[in-house]
């Protein structure tokens, strides 16, 4: 085994399977809420941007599939918030798709795109903070009504006018 290849499998912490992909972990996000590693289909493509000839030869951008069903631990209601925040992101499985070609190592690609679901799945679980709406006050109403009468007064004087 090349000294390189090594490298790469201890900063994997597990050998590659026979596709030669890094195996899947389970993302912990919180205590009890986890995303199992057979919910993860991680995907390799060639990436755009600097690089080199390396672009044209190594396969650095992950893109990273997650079957959102399948996350343990999350509530009707944070499961919906989770739905809702990841609507656009969904292929036509309604999986997430998530892509990082950040850096030009795949590990590390891998990674960030694990660390971006993470953070999803972390920022479904806050609730968010009711809106409370509020009148405008009688000085601000005469700011803005000042400001109209003033505008307005400016453009009538631009006009041309016909006597």
């Amino acid at each position: 085994m090349r000294e390189g290849a090594r490298a790469a499998s201890t900063i994997l912490d597990a050998p590659p399977n026979r596709n030669n992909t890094p195996p899947m972990r389970s993302i912990v996000v919180a205590p009890r809420v986890l995303v199992p590693a057979e919910a993860l289909q991680f995907h390799a493509a060639r990436a755009s941007g600097p690089g080199g000839q390396n672009v044209n030869k190594v396969a650095t951008k992950v893109e990273l599939r997650v079957d959102l069903d399948a996350i343990a631990g999350l509530s009707a209601e944070q499961r919906r918030r989770l739905h809702a925040k990841a609507a656009g992101r969904l292929d036509e499985e309604g999986r997430l798709l998530v892509t990082s070609q950040r850096t030009r190592s795949q590990p590390q690609n891998l990674e960030d795109a694990r660390e971006k679901v993470r953070a999803l799945v972390e920022s479904a679980l806050a609730v968010p903070r009711r809106r409370v709406p509020t009148k405008p006050t009688r000085a601000s109403k005469a700011r803005r009504l000042d400001s109209k009468r003033r505008l307005s007064q400016k453009k009538e004087g631009r006009r041309v006018r016909d006597d």
